[in-house]
């Protein structure tokens, strides 16, 4: 089985997400890789350029939302699992 990673990003308004404008992507992870919460959040952190900025993160069975401290903006991660579990076999 493999899981992609899928982040979109937007602006906000009054604190709900505005859509204006909008950037998405996708980060493939390996096959077989099990990864935590945390270490999605580094990852997309790392791929839409908010390292080392202060978010504060909700999270539910299906995704994890960002919301950076200090802006009008929020990041939606979702997690698309594919493939056979007995593959490989």
């Amino acid at each position: 089985m493999q899981t992609n990673i899928q982040w979109e990003v937007t602006d906000t308004f009054g604190g709900e997400a505005n859509y204006s404008w909008v950037k998405r992507g996708t980060i493939e992870c390996r096959k077989g890789e099990d990864y935590s919460d945390l270490a999605a959040v580094r990852r997309v952190k790392k791929a839409i350029g908010w390292n080392g900025l202060r978010c504060d993160v909700e999270s539910s069975c299906d995704d994890i939302i960002l919301r950076p401290c200090g802006m009008a903006q929020v990041c939606f991660i979702t997690f698309h699992t594919f493939g056979n579990a007995s593959e490989g076999r």
